[in-house]
């Protein structure tokens, strides 16, 4: 499904073109915005319920030795796995901890040095006085070489809204269902539409996204090796017992 086909089935189910609007302070809100908000919200919820392939994304980069902080990319949302590249090219997985847990086993960031075993997101980076949006990570024991580093963390995919009329992304072209029903349930409640239609397109919405789940956390997950990852149970066979 393209993102016109998208805006058209919108307006065609809920029967509205959503026409420009007037807000108090006589800002003009037009059409493409009010509709785009709902397909913006429904990708926002879908993403924080399943987590597809296509939210994943892998980045490289270096520790600088005695420092114990680690910049997030700039998209980071959280974290799927860290690990350490060795001289030799070997990969060591970091394990996730708490702050707390890193600063009790290596409480001298400055003498308890070596290559890190341990990560825990830290927070927001600070620059000057000012606390910036970006979040690091610390590291335990406190790297003492540059060390090459693999991130595989979860962001959020580009927008179909971002697109042109015809632009697609995977969530579009392989559960269009899940999309346009979440955006549905988003135009009803602008509309304060009536509340069994609501019922009716959530209830749509939530068996789509069930299918969805089925795949990313279920088929997606049934031999991962980390657990950390959500993960559905399998489904139980029938092996002729009744």
């Amino acid at each position: 499904m393209t993102y016109s086909e998208l805006v058209t089935a919108i307006q065609t189910y809920t029967e509205n073109t959503f026409p420009a609007t007037t807000l108090a302070d006589s800002t003009v809100v037009s059409s493409t915005t009010q509709i785009n908000r709902f397909i913006q919200q429904a990708e926002q919820r879908i993403y924080n319920s399943v987590q597809f392939p296509p939210l994943r994304r892998n980045v490289t980069g270096n520790t600088t030795s005695t420092n114990k902080y680690l910049s997030c990319p700039t998209d980071f949302l959280s974290s799927y796995s860290l690990a350490v590249i060795d001289a030799t090219g070997n990969y060591e997985y970091l394990l996730n901890k708490d702050v707390n847990f890193i600063r009790q086993a290596y409480p001298n960031p400055t003498t308890d040095v070596g290559i890190p075993k341990y990560y825990a997101l830290f927070g927001p980076t600070v620059s000057g006085s000012t606390i910036t949006t970006e979040l690091s990570f610390i590291l335990g024991p406190t790297p003492d070489a540059a060390y090459s580093v693999e991130l595989h963390y979860y962001y959020y995919p580009l927008s179909i809204t971002a697109g042109t009329s015809t632009a697609v992304t995977w969530l579009s072209e392989n559960f269009d269902t899940v999309l346009l029903y979440g955006s549905l349930v988003e135009a009803y409640t602008y509309m304060k539409g009536e509340s069994d239609m609501v019922a009716l397109y959530d209830g749509k919405y939530k068996e789509a996204l069930a299918l969805a789940k089925r795949l990313g956390d279920g088929l997606e997950r049934s031999d991962a090796y980390r657990s950390g990852q959500a993960r559905l149970a399998p489904l139980p066979q029938n092996n002729g017992v009744q």
